[in-house]
């Protein structure tokens, strides 16, 4: 047998298939032309750096430098062979990958490069594009606070408020959640202003008008909406209480209960088929008047009064045990007993109660009525005190729920107003409701970005221009999932046949609607080794699994991405 020289094992894994959606996606060459290098770079192209790092966070959910270069030198095989390149470790050193940062931070160049991505993608992978999802998130780190630095204090969605934060404006499209436009600012704005930008970017980046933009509460300024409708586009966002007129919500419901008005159903069918009934409501028209640039624009708005079926649900049992738990507090006051405080005047006694109540939030829902007691009670004599009658007073309450006020206020529970410009014969009551509540799509994207395997938080960058151009590069790697879990649910949807052995412990369970991370997920394990001799060379790939294949396949890859790894390989069992 010949002498071994060398022996070399590298993981696979989701290497390959990640390499090549990048490549479809054609992120090696846009990154090229809208980040161009400076003359003394040397090597692998600043595109090819970033998808190598984009996989290495993808695969290994961690996004820090230093861990780059050790990862790379342990498959330089497999990514030599998946991207064509002569890929070296030099190549992905520290001070190359805050070389990518500081260009992905550039506001000119990313703008430009985010709209080509976006046409690429949209063109390419014939998306849908009517409707966009427009929400924030905010990302905290372990750094100091510069007066005009990008890290500041905030309202921390993190429930960090302790730690300066950065926040993420993100639009995403509708159904597969891809982010349109990531926007990074200092951490202590208000999101209010930060929805008009974003959307801009949009807008210019696809080329059209006359989307619908979902947002939250904080979308529904009045500013926002104006600039909206002067554009030509469409907006759905429930409304505030500051955007409503006084006492608006209570004289919708008036005039529902009074039968000036009919609900109308919203149903959505659940995985078994049957329909649900998620949420009823009507709608009624407001004239609007707002002045944008020093030009009044006004037009229609659909008042959309609707209540959530299952927030009622909720709230109705909330409120019914935040009414249990008061009754019972307040007529333990009336308990006697060893270290049970006694109370002998009523305004104590109303006093404690009254603190009761608003602690439990029920002050209209339950009736007090104090009584004030008089005992005579004997007591004998002692020693030289002779005995005596004593008088004792005791202040008690009775308690009453008032039921018909319980029952007025659950009647009020779930309702919201939206607010929407779109007309009636484009999102009808029920469309609109079901739009709404799609907007988890974009709370999903930026979870996705702050959890694994993007892992934003926790961030280990400190500059401003690194954690710009960190949260860039993530909102990439974003999209490189969206698109994979995208086109596998569609081509599922097509076939008719759900995906089996995605989860661990159940490998009968199948899904239409698998996720990018189980997809990649099934692609562990994958292994190559390489043994050189004096004469030879043999290589051996673990051969791919029936669920690999097919996975393969329904997003339009050949195995080949795998196969061609080594010219020897073991054939299945």
């Amino acid at each position: 047998m010949n002498d071994i020289h060398t022996i070399i094992t590298e993981r696979v894994d989701d290497i390959p298939l990640l390499l090549t959606q990048m490549q479809r996606m054609g992120l090696p060459a846009l990154l090229d032309v809208y980040f161009p290098t400076h003359g003394h770079w040397q090597g692998l192209s600043l595109g090819w750096v970033s998808v190598i790092w984009l996989s290495s966070i993808l695969s290994e959910g961690d996004h820090r430098l230093s861990h780059v270069e050790p990862w790379v030198h342990h498959r330089l095989e497999t990514l030599r062979v998946t991207t064509g390149q002569a890929v070296e470790r030099l190549d992905v050193t520290d001070d190359r990958l805050e070389i990518i940062l500081r260009q992905l931070s550039d506001d000119t160049q990313w703008v430009a490069f985010e709209a080509a991505l976006n046409q690429h993608t949209v063109r390419v992978y014939a998306l849908p594009t009517a409707r966009v999802h427009v929400d924030s998130t905010s990302a905290s780190a372990y750094t100091t606070v510069n007066e005009d630095g990008l890290f500041q204090f905030g309202h921390s969605k993190d429930y960090r408020p302790d730690l300066p934060q950065v926040k993420v404006m993100q639009a995403v499209l509708d159904p597969l959640g891809m982010p349109l436009a990531t926007d990074v600012v200092s951490g202590e704005r208000a999101d209010d202003p930060l929805y008009m930008p974003c959307i801009g970017r949009v807008q210019e980046s696809l080329g059209r008008h006359g989307l619908l933009y979902v947002g939250d509460c904080k979308m529904a300024s009045r500013a926002t909406r104006a600039c909206l409708t002067s554009q030509g586009d469409f907006y759905l966002c429930p409304l505030p209480a500051l955007q409503l007129a006084e006492d608006e919500l209570a004289q919708a419901l008036e005039a529902l209960w009074s039968g000036q008005q009919t609900l109308t159903p919203v149903y959505r069918e659940r995985a078994n088929g049957e329909p649900e009934l998620i949420a009823q409501g009507y709608e009624r028209q407001v004239p609007m008047h707002v002045e944008v640039a020093g030009k009044v624009w006004s037009w229609t708005e659909r008042r959309l009064v609707v209540r959530s079926m299952r927030q009622a649900r909720a709230g109705e049992a909330a409120l019914r045990a935040r009414v249990a738990q008061a009754v019972a507090a307040l007529e333990e006051c009336n308990r006697r007993g060893r270290g049970k405080k006694r109370f002998t005047a009523v305004a104590e006694l109303r006093q404690t109660a009254e603190a009761m109540l608003e602690r439990y939030r029920v002050g209209d829902l339950v009736r007090l009525r104090y009584t004030e007691q008089v005992h005579q009670r004997p007591v004998r004599g002692y020693r030289n005190r002779p005995a005596r009658v004593q008088e004792e007073r005791q202040v008690t309450m009775e308690v009453h729920v008032d039921e018909a006020a319980v029952d007025a206020a659950v009647r009020r529970l779930g309702w919201r107003v939206y607010g929407t410009n779109q007309p009636g014969e484009s999102l009808s009551l029920a469309q609109a409701v079901l739009a709404y509540r799609s907007e988890y799509l974009v709370e999903r994207s930026l979870g996705r970005l702050k959890g694994r395997p993007l892992s934003l938080t926790p961030m280990y960058v400190q500059r401003d221009d690194y954690a710009t151009g960190l949260i860039r590069l993530l909102s990439i790697g974003l999209r490189v999932l969206t698109l994979l879990e995208f086109v596998m649910r569609r081509q599922l949807a097509a076939e008719g046949t759900p995906l089996a052995g995605l989860y661990a412990g159940n490998p009968k369970r199948a899904t239409t609607r698998p996720t990018a991370e189980r997809l990649l997920e099934a692609f562990g394990g994958i292994t190559l080794t390489v043994i050189e001799t004096s004469e030879q060379t043999y290589e051996h790939l673990t051969p791919l699994s029936a669920l690999q294949q097919r996975i393969l396949a329904a997003l339009g890859f050949s195995s080949d991405m795998y196969t061609r790894l080594c010219t020897v390989s073991a054939e299945p069992p």
